[in-house]
Parts: structure tokens; sequence; C-alpha cells
């Protein structure tokens, strides 16, 4: 069901169970508001095997949804780190529940203290349609490991995967513990405005926007997953076929729809050319035709392929050059709506392009004469998500590191740093605020609760007033100072 055969009806009955399982999830909350390791760890088992069970008819409903969407991709970018995450959690998820203990100063003893970390409650997840079961599930598994209840928002661009990921949560979780939501703007605007423990949203700026200002209205905290333009610096000193051999998976992987694929790459000044012809053999390998090519995916749907060629044309008529990779452009790519990877050099910033996130296989190519100018440029633009360097030299990659922002980077790979259970994922201002993935989300879907205990000694009461008693004298001549 695409997304324009949704009703208003639909949305009314999905708006219905939005606020009939929110209630339903916050009671259940209540009746148990901190589940043990083993019943964490037991519905992070159950979720891995549901996966595993579902994951042919999960790839196929993906496939669907696009029209012709790379099993491999699939199965790459949404089952694999999902199900990486979800071990790298049941792995760690003792430790991390462990209260971590703190110091009581000399004044407070006998004293203890500890940080506890206690579950939130009812979390909201809204998914986008570029990696729906990675990006539902794998938030998912962090408000699972942390104690927590959710409900997920899914796009109603994956109407097919929405519908099986449903079915196959629904055989192992009751709604009262998780619950998929479908329906369009209304049914997302709608569940925005529910009053969740937390609020996690991956997608635009623009929308991000409003999903915050939706929730500041109840005190929701929020984790904003956003996107932007993400650069990537190519340092002069490092062959110009390495480079694209890190760069060029991360752009191609589900045709560039990917919040930190490589947005633009910012080359040496009279290097385009050299590096022009790399990516051209290296895509020529990888993808021998395009439209009948099943490991190439398509765009999402029509009003996604006409944005993108729209933005080609009005780049192409401000006088970039257009470089289109592959040998099979036309009309049947255009019938499988398949973009091949294409270059755009000597672009300007009044190309839209160049001022909006392109979320698609184009990929503006601008040079510069120095890396100062490259820093420069990255560090006038709004703070991306992402920033990619290819350089093998360690000056050079601190200088980078240390005099640019970015939510995350990847020295001489791109995009991989998502994958990465260990480390946090999250942007930075217009690339949104908060993290999540692996310890760090678990401690983002908790409430680290402090604890001061003290036993049947009560040290305290030799300082009640009245005050000017030599206690109080001494206490401030240690301690106020």
């Amino acid at each position: 069901m695409a997304s324009n055969s949704y009703t208003q009806a639909d949305d009314r009955e999905q708006i219905t169970l939005v606020d009939d399982v929110f209630q339903l999830q916050q009671a259940a909350f209540k009746q148990q508001p901190y589940l043990a390791a083993s019943d964490r760890i037991h519905d992070l088992q159950q979720l891995k095997k549901a996966l595993l069970g579902h994951q042919q008819e999960l790839v196929q409903a993906l496939s669907e949804d696009f029209g012709c969407r790379s099993l491999d991709d699939s199965k790459m970018a949404d089952l694999m780190p999902t199900v990486m995450g979800i071990n790298y959690a049941i792995k760690r998820l003792k430790k991390w529940m462990k209260p971590s203990k703190r110091h009581v100063g000399v004044l407070f003893q006998p004293a203890s203290g500890y940080v506890m970390y206690q579950p939130l409650g009812v979390i909201g997840i809204i998914t986008p349609w570029n990696y729906p079961l990675f990006l539902s599930l794998g938030p998912l598994t962090t408000a699972l490991a942390a104690g927590n209840r959710a409900l997920i928002k899914m796009s109603e661009f994956t109407p097919k995967t929405n519908a099986v990921l449903a079915k196959m949560l629904g055989s192992i979780f009751s709604q009262d513990k998780v619950a998929i939501i479908a329906g369009g703007p209304d049914v997302a605007a709608h569940f925005s405005r529910q009053p969740f423990d937390h609020l996690l949203f991956t997608g635009s700026t623009r929308v991000g926007k409003m999903v915050m200002a939706a929730a500041a209205a109840n005190l929701t905290p929020v984790t904003l997953e956003l996107g932007g333009k993400s650069p990537t610096i190519i340092d002069d000193t490092i062959a110009i076929k390495d480079a694209v051999s890190r760069l060029i998976l991360g752009k191609t992987l589900n045709a560039g729809q990917t919040c930190v694929a490589p947005d633009y790459i910012l080359c040496p000044k009279g290097r385009v050319e050299e590096l022009k012809q790399a990516f051209a053999d290296w895509f020529s390998k990888m993808y021998p035709d395009i439209a009948n090519n099943k490991d190439y995916t398509s765009i999402i749907n029509e009003a996604q392929f006409e944005r993108l060629t729209a933005w080609l044309e009005d780049a192409r008529e401000k006088g970039a050059e257009i470089t289109e990779l592959g040998d099979d452009s036309g009309a049947a790519c255009r019938e499988q709506r398949k973009i091949p990877l294409t270059l755009v050099s000597k672009v300007s910033d009044d190309m839209t392009l160049m001022q909006e996130e392109i979320f698609g296989p184009l990929l503006p190519i601008v040079s510069y004469d120095s890396l100062d100018d490259a820093i420069a440029y990255v560090n006038d633009r709004p703070r991306p998500l992402a920033l990619y360097l290819c350089s093998f030299d360690d000056q050079v990659q601190q200088k980078v590191l240390q005099q640019t922002h970015a939510g995350g980077v990847c020295l001489n790979e791109s995009a991989m740093q998502v994958a990465q259970d260990d480390m946090p994922f999250g942007g930075i201002g217009p690339s949104g605020m908060g993290h999540y993935h692996g310890h760090e989300g678990f401690l983002t879907l908790s409430k680290a609760k402090s604890v001061l205990k003290k036993g049947k000694r009560n040290s305290s009461s030799l300082a009640f007033p009245p005050y000017g008693k030599l206690v109080h004298k001494l206490i401030y001549k240690l301690f106020l100072r």
C-alpha cells in the first residue's frame, strides 16, 4: 500500500490506536517499573530469533517497497547491524545495569552513594523510510535493554515492510510492550504530541524541528537523528583511486539514500578529472549495468525520483558539469526509478543540491586550493552528521579532527561508523542532538538516579541549630575554603 493509498479513515484508526496503546503501555509499565536483567535479555533474544526467522520475508518486502532494493543492501545495512546490536546489548546488559558507586564527602559520613539506572517508561520511536528495520529495531533494542516499552511509528512509504514487521513483533510481544503504528503525516504529528518518557526521531532537520516543538509541550526529552550535508575531504597526498575505494560504497549503498552518505567531495584543485575517472572505474566494476541489476537499489518513490532529477537539471542549467556513470542510462533506468551515480562538478552555492541534503546518488565535487580552504568551507556551513577524510597523514588527520565539528568522523572510510556498537551515534546542531547505540543508548533511555544511603547513625544532627557552636566553626574552617 503506497503512501497515497492511505485514507483519512485509516489515519483516524491509527490515531485512535496511538491513544489506546499509549495508555495501555503506561499502565503496564506502572505494574512492572523495573524489569530484571533476565527478563530484558529474554526480550532481546526473542527479538533476535524472530528477526532471523523472518529475514527472507523482510528483505523481500523491502525490495517491493522500493520497487527494487538490493537484497544485500538490506542484509548488510538493515538486518546485520540490527542483529549485531542485539548481540552486543545481550552480552553487556548486566554490566550496564550494575549500580555505579560514587564518592560521598567526609562531611556527610558515615554514608554511601551510588547511581542506579532506572527505566524511563514508554519510549516513542519515529522511523524513516530509508532503513526501516535498522532505524526501528535498533532504537527498540536500546529501549528494551533499558527496561522500557515502545511505540514505533513507521513511515507510510514502506507499507509492506511495516506489515511484516508488525506481524513479526506481534508474534513475540503484546501491544502493552511493543506496538507498530502506521499512517501518514497526520498520525506522525499526533504521535509526536504524546507525553512519552522519551522520543527518538530519525529524519530530516525540517521535520525534526516540528517533532521537537511538539515534544516541548509535554517537556518530553528528545533524541534527534537528523542529516545534513556530510562532507568528504580528500587530502592531496593520497592516491585518488585509494580515496575513492573508501567512499564509493558509502555513497552507492541504498542508492545514496542514507543520512550518513558522503554528500559532497572537497577535492584538491587539479585532480578533479582524476577523481572522476577513478569513480567511473570503480562504479563500472561494482555495477556493470544499472537498470536490470538487482544489486543496485531504486529510488523509493516517484516523488523522490522527481526531486533528484529536478535538482540535477537545476545544477545543469546553472553551469554544472554532469558526469553520469554507467552505460545504460535512459528509459530503462527511468522505468525502474534508478539513477546511476552521477558526479556534478563546477558547482556553485546557488544550486539546490549544494543547499539541501541530497539523499540520493548525486555527488557534487568542490575543488580547493589548500587544506585550510577545505576546512573553512566545511566550517562555513551547518555542522554535519558525518565528516569523512581520506588521508594517511597523521598531522592532517589531527588538524581536521581538531578544527571541524561533526556528529561523527571516519578516517579513510565512510558510513561504517554507524555500525560500530561500542561508539555513540548522534548529530550536532542542525544534524541532531543526543546519542544512542550501545552503552550511550542505554544511558539515554535510562534515568541515572542518584541514591545517598545512611544507616542508623545520624551524624547530621551534630550540626543542627542553634548555630554558632564549635562544630559549626570547625565545619566552616575545614570546608569553606
